[in-house]
């Protein structure tokens, strides 16, 4: 029996910072999206926990060995139900590493998802949001996998209704943003950004956010300044309906109003900033299965 999950992409289209708790954690305010973009992990019945990683994006995971997040996901999820079976995971890995596109939480949700078939566990959807909180802030939205609002430091779910039919493109400069952006960042603290029925079309998605922003923007190209290039370029490309920094990382997405538009606009960036990694698809529909 072999079991797949595929881990994709988490867009921030748009990443309000409201305010900072006593702890130093960060209050967040963000409509969150996922990309057909993505890896795939691979789980098959083995004798122990085992993890072959490979793909384009491999390398840069090369050092982190047995601290890799699909591997702790797999050793948690094994030490809240104790259980003794392992697992042969295969990560086949496409994005990129620290990018601001929740890679290595969506690969742990991917992990946890597809342990979860091939282990027979039965647990609940919030004891598994649980587990994956205590892998990274990130991982309960990753483990929803379509679009939601997202508050508190990133624990607060809320459904966001269906994402209209759009092209995504997702581009990265092949730099990695210092996690201490939040802390470079200055001004005041922002405000929700919610709007009403999410819009059929993504023309008015793209409308509905030009009023949102990306809080971290303006530190974030303080640390890579390549970022306002990314920006730059996105903003320019026939087709765009927005361009946007994408959470806490440096990758920036546009929007367009199908694939095939995404898909030519990455062929022209790409050509352009052949060192860029840059990638084109849409939206995931809903909650990405396990099989």
């Amino acid at each position: 029996m072999s079991v797949t999950a595929f881990a994709p992409a988490k867009v921030n289209l748009y990443l309000h910072v409201t305010g900072r708790r006593a702890d130093g954690y960060h209050l967040l305010d963000s409509l969150v999206a996922f990309a057909d973009i993505g890896d795939r992990l691979r789980a098959e019945p083995a004798a122990s926990l085992s993890l072959v990683i490979d793909g384009p994006e491999a390398a840069s995971l090369a050092a982190v060995g047995d601290d890799n997040l699909v591997l702790r996901a797999a050793r948690l999820l094994a030490d809240r139900v104790r259980i003794t079976a392992g697992a042969a995971l295969h990560l086949e890995k496409h994005l990129p590493v620290a990018a601001g596109i929740g890679g290595g939480s969506s690969d742990a949700a991917a992990a946890l998802l597809a342990l979860k078939r091939l282990w027979g566990i039965s647990l609940e959807d919030e004891v598994l949001c649980s587990l994956g909180a205590r892998l990274g802030a990130d991982v309960p939205a990753c483990l929803y996998r379509r679009a939601v609002w997202v508050g508190g430091i990133g624990e607060r779910l809320e459904p966001a209704g269906s994402l209209p039919d759009a092209g995504i493109l997702l581009v990265n400069p092949r730099k990695a943003l210092p996690t201490a952006v939040f802390e470079t960042r200055r001004g005041p603290f922002g405000h929700t950004g919610r709007f009403g029925p999410m819009p059929n079309e993504a023309l008015h998605l793209a409308r509905a956010l030009m009023p949102c922003r990306n809080d971290l923007t303006e530190a974030a190209i303080g640390l890579v300044p390549e970022i306002a290039a990314v920006l730059a370029r996105l903003g320019q490309l026939p087709g765009s309906l927005l361009a946007r920094m994408s959470g806490a990382g440096a990758t920036c997405f546009a929007l367009f109003a199908d694939r095939a538009g995404a898909e030519e606009a990455r062929k022209m960036v790409a050509a352009a900033e052949p060192r860029w990694w840059c990638a084109a698809g849409g939206f995931v529909a809903g909650r990405a299965q396990s099989r």
